[in-house]
């Protein structure tokens, strides 16, 4: 990924500012892999306590990861990977054989849009850059990502902790009852958390990651999985390209657009 401050490339912050450059693109060597492996294990494993990777190496890794894209936001004065999300694009899901999100829930009611349907996951954000700029990155990434291959749906779990008992969880599943999708695309997990024995907790605490894809049109799928694991309840989101809230589909032409004008100008981006 090149490293030069022309203004065109994709979510480059430049200027006097005190925020940190950053830019986002497609991992390309198997040391970006690493890296933004390494920023997976630091924040589920070590800062969430998920039972995930390996704690000699500090290094997140299954058998999704050959297959998949991994969209990275680095810092251009430390070169430090800060941000990940990993892309499961359907020709790839068809060589794996399935879905991260199938050994969660029966997605049979799907299956007519996989063609055209991408899978997003094991997104984190360093902690020391969880400000606005670095999700939108990776949205900028995400959008130029779809329209480039022609995708026009997306799915991933949207993970609520389960730290206090289940009750942050019985909230976010109440409020998202009017976020629902029709019944023709819903999905039904294969270990329920038993809510039924869980008292909602009085506020409203929904996960940043979830709240900012219901904004702009996702819906949920259904019940949400238990997650051992991660020690969470997952939340299948599908978001259509055709049901974008108005406010935010013209946004998104103009993330991928600023990919699209950055390729041309020469700039290593995808």
């Amino acid at each position: 990924m090149a490293t030069s401050d022309n203004s065109s490339r994709i979510g480059t912050q430049t200027g006097s500012s005190p925020e940190p450059r950053l830019a986002v693109a497609l991992a390309h060597s198997p040391a970006d892999i690493e890296d933004a492996q390494r920023l997976r294990y630091k924040v589920f494993a070590e800062e969430m306590g998920a039972k995930i990777g390996d704690p000699a190496t500090g290094i997140d890794a299954d058998e999704f990861d050959p297959y998949c894209d991994h969209l990275i936001v680095r810092d251009l004065d430390s070169l430090r990977i800060v941000g990940t999300y990993r892309i499961l694009a359907p020709h790839r899901a068809r060589e794996l054989g399935r879905l991260y999100s199938e050994s969660e829930f029966d997605i049979s009611r799907l299956h007519h849009i996989l063609p055209s349907m991408v899978e997003v996951g094991r997104s984190c954000v360093h902690w020391d850059y969880r400000s606005g700029s670095t999700i939108l990155l990776l949205w900028a990434g995400m959008a130029h990502y779809m329209k480039a291959g022609g995708y026009s749906h997306l799915i991933g779990c949207a993970s609520v902790p389960l730290n206090d008992g289940g009750q942050t969880a019985a909230r976010v599943r109440l409020d998202v009852q009017n976020y629902l999708t029709d019944p023709e695309y819903r999905v039904f997990p294969h270990h329920p958390f038993p809510f039924d024995r869980i008292q909602p907790a009085a506020t409203r605490e929904m996960p940043p990651l979830l709240k900012g894809y219901l904004r702009i049109g996702s819906r949920i799928c259904g019940e949400p999985a238990w997650d051992p694991d991660f020690n969470s309840a997952d939340f299948l989101v599908w978001l259509s390209l055709a049901n974008l809230h108005p406010r935010y589909a013209r946004h998104f032409e103009l993330l991928a657009a600023q990919g699209e004008a950055a390729e041309r100008d020469g700039i290593d981006l995808f």
